[in-house]
């Protein structure tokens, strides 16, 4: 009898302890103190702009993928390879954002519904959409994120959140205005075979 019990011990220790539940650890708005001589205001300032960041950046990077996916035309593999490479750059500014959103002691944005409320970018059609209004759609995406990543930045600064400040314009502006400019000349009116 003891051995059957043994056995049913096991496999009670070898069964996963899913559907656990607890309250939350650290609710979305707080901002626990970290030792890192900034003052709470400014710790809970840039962790509050740097989520707005967030949740545009992640919505431009997503952007990036649905017109990677739908891109159609003459080009096509040009802006396939294109926009798979900026949605991955973007992917890298999400986690450097919400990394910096954590050291300060913030929690960050993360489930795409709690992002789709958040973001200021327009929400664009499920369908497919001609390269000119992709890009055009990319564009203004670009700008809501450069605007929101300038004003963080001066905030930050203003506040002596210097990592926050460093962070936005070292990775978050330089980026976005390179992709701007390798998009934007996809706009330019020029003839592909023959000048003018």
């Amino acid at each position: 009898m003891s051995k059957s019990r043994s056995s049913g011990a096991g496999l009670d220790r070898a069964r996963p302890l899913d559907r656990q539940k607890a309250h939350e650890i650290q609710p979305f708005r707080q901002v626990i103190h970290r030792p890192i001589a900034l003052s709470e205001n400014a710790a809970r300032q840039s962790v509050e702009n740097l989520n707005q960041v967030l949740a545009d950046t992640i919505t431009l990077r997503d952007l990036y993928k649905k017109h990677h996916w739908q891109v159609a035309g003459p080009t096509f593999y040009a802006l396939h390879l294109l926009f798979d490479k900026h949605y991955e750059e973007q992917n890298e500014l999400v986690d450097t954002l919400a990394e910096r959103i954590q050291s300060l002691g913030g929690v960050t944005l993360a489930m795409a519904a709690d992002v789709a409320e958040t973001t200021i970018i327009p929400r664009p059609p499920r369908g497919r959409e001609e390269v000119p209004v992709q890009i055009s759609r990319l564009l203004h995406a670009h700008e809501i994120v450069l605007k929101e990543s300038r004003t963080t930045a001066r905030l930050a600064a203003e506040a002596g959140d210097d990592g926050t400040n460093d962070l936005l314009v070292s990775d978050g502006i330089r980026t976005n205005e390179k992709q701007v400019w390798f998009v934007s000349e996809h706009l330019v009116d020029v003839p592909l075979v023959r000048a003018d």
